[in-house]
């Protein structure tokens, strides 16, 4: 197995904007942009996903197309011993987008997606149910201003 390097190099970062902007393209085609061989393109990717560095390969969702256009973040204010008891159980509930748990105010911060606010609002009642879950805080989203990105990460990180 070759050694992990650290860092991206600029074909690196070529290879993630073409994966990114094209993800329906194949090998051949970004080797064809790229102008290096298929092999190499492959090698590449390979190591970049076991870096970790690439961690999806599948397709990006709309929650909005799914039916689901209403989106809002809870603050969830937990019983620290309940944590894991916590997390498995957010991690069934299908609307949950996203959950991290964080330092200062509240303790586990929560992106969902509902069909209307009533639909957000049985969301949150059901994890307040949850042991261990003492209150909720949610705002709800009025509009994306800037959509979940790394690219200009990986950029920053290969310069």
């Amino acid at each position: 197995m070759a050694a992990k390097r650290a860092g991206l190099d600029a074909l690196d970062l070529r290879i993630l904007r073409l994966v990114a902007e094209h993800p329906r393209s194949g090998l051949l085609e970004f080797a064809r942009l790229l102008g290096v061989a298929r092999g190499t393109v492959q090698a590449r990717l390979d190591r970049l996903a076991a870096d970790g560095v690439i961690t999806d390969f599948g397709p990006g969702l709309s929650p909005a197309a799914l039916g689901y256009p209403v989106q809002a973040f809870t603050t969830l204010e937990v019983q620290q011993a309940s944590r894991e008891h916590i997390s498995r159980t957010l991690a069934a509930i299908p609307e949950l987008i996203e959950a991290y748990i964080v330092t200062g105010p509240g303790d586990v911060w929560c992106r969902i997606a509902g069909r209307d606010h009533e639909h957000i609002q049985e969301i949150i009642d059901h994890m307040l149910t949850i042991d261990g879950v003492r209150r909720s805080t949610t705002v709800i989203t009025l509009s994306t201003v800037v959509p979940h990105r790394v690219l200009p990460l990986a950029a920053r990180a290969a310069s």
